[in-house]
């Protein structure tokens, strides 16, 4: 049995049976655009037809964005080892993710997308794999691939391919948690330069937080991995890590998760570690709380909001949920819509920023974030992505 939130803000009850009756025989169909009910409709939709339009391609294979599927066909890629709380589960039984996936890029943003679980963990093979399979879609949405492979797997498919490329379980979350930090920052009075922020994970979320947070000009950041704070003079730092200590932790505070709370203003976890009440009592006065891990919070928000006053998670039965699904749908919309090569820094925060927006007329503790079903977030976040990928040069003519 399995509790969620229905929209309402009332808890509903999921069987096994409800769950598994909705899954059998997977949750995605091709569907047919052209009419094919006469003689003449298939002559048109293929032979003799579809030569003519074969020919044109041949000729200039531009032409395939107009005349086939494939500008607005997402593909969604896994190897199955970081599937949701699960880990390493293989790529087969990371098929029902990556068809709920497909399933909210048509239901939230109107793009067409396919489910690709690959049997390989090799960065190279996978590489290779969808540099050959290029002709086929427009954009790579990298799904549940654990660290450190992801941030090598996607850089390189940037490198490799002239089409968006992002890998959600980083970016996705970083640009909610920037929207809800922008506006949770509002409610407390704050400016996000003066805010000191605490991520407690360095795994691929934990990373991409970073990144975004400074690059939206946050003003102090200390991430903190298994080991404890990250900083400069450790000697055990990964390449990833050792590219974090150098714009994070400032200060060059050592030491650990308790140390490095004391007096902070926001915590943010992206990590199956548990925070203790006493470290979030500890925190600076309106302190803010993200306990993002799912599906068991690093604390559970009642008890985190003894002490903070602003309180989020990756769950769907409590108040501010970060979910990716806010930012995913219309980030790749707005990629494509421009015909953007690739997905920027400046097209993540301005995606960000239109979350916020969406909230901003509500605003309270208690909803710092759109509902994921609010009909105005992806178009919102679409135009914004569009405009920032022309503003950035990488929009198509």
């Amino acid at each position: 049995m399995t509790t969620v939130n229905d929209g309402t803000g009332i808890g509903a009850e999921l069987t096994n049976e409800e769950i598994f009756a909705a899954h059998e025989g997977g949750k995605l169909a091709v569907g047919v655009s052209a009419p094919l009910e006469t003689a003449r409709d298939l002559s048109i939709a293929y032979t003799p037809g579809v030569a003519q339009v074969s020919r044109a391609i041949a000729s200039d294979p531009a032409l395939a964005d107009r005349y086939t599927w494939t500008q607005r066909l997402v593909a969604v890629v896994s190897d199955g080892t970081a599937v949701l709380g699960l880990g390493n589960i293989g790529p087969r039984a990371s098929l029902p993710v990556m068809e709920g996936k497909s399933a909210l890029f048509k239901s939230f943003a109107g793009l067409d997308s396919i489910p690709l679980v690959l049997d390989t963990t090799d960065v190279d093979e996978i590489v290779e794999t969808l540099v050959r399979l290029r002709p086929s879609f427009g954009a790579v949405n990298l799904e549940d691939i654990a660290a450190p492979r992801c941030f090598e797997l996607e850089r390189r498919l940037i490198e490799a391919l002239d089409c968006p490329v992002m890998h959600d379980d980083q970016h996705g979350t970083a640009v909610v948690v920037l929207a809800a930090l922008r506006n949770a920052a509002k409610v407390v009075s704050r400016e996000l330069g003066s805010l000191k922020v605490v991520i407690s994970g360095a795994g691929a979320a934990g990373v991409a937080c970073a990144k975004i947070l400074h690059t939206a000009g946050v003003g102090e950041i200390v991430v903190l991995d298994s080991r404890g704070v990250i900083h400069a003079g450790r000697d055990d730092l990964t390449p990833i890590k050792q590219e974090l200590a150098g714009f994070t932790n400032p200060r060059g505070i050592t030491g650990g998760p308790a140390e490095v709370m004391r007096g902070a203003d926001v915590v943010i976890g992206v990590s199956v570690g548990q925070i203790p009440e006493e470290w979030v009592a500890s925190m600076a006065p309106g302190a803010i709380v993200f306990a993002l891990s799912n599906p068991d919070p690093e604390i559970h928000p009642d008890v985190a909001r003894r002490h903070a006053a602003v309180v989020a998670t990756g769950r769907s039965d409590f108040p501010n949920q970060i979910n990716n699904v806010l930012a995913f749908p219309g980030i790749f919309r707005g990629a494509l819509d421009a015909g953007a090569r690739r997905i920027t820094d400046g097209m993540k925060v301005a995606a960000a920023e239109a979350i916020a927006a969406v909230a901003a007329d509500d605003l309270s503790a208690d909803h710092i974030v759109p509902s994921p079903l609010d009909p105005r977030v992806a178009p919102e976040v679409s135009a914004a992505v569009a405009k920032a990928a022309r503003a950035d040069g990488v929009a198509g003519a």
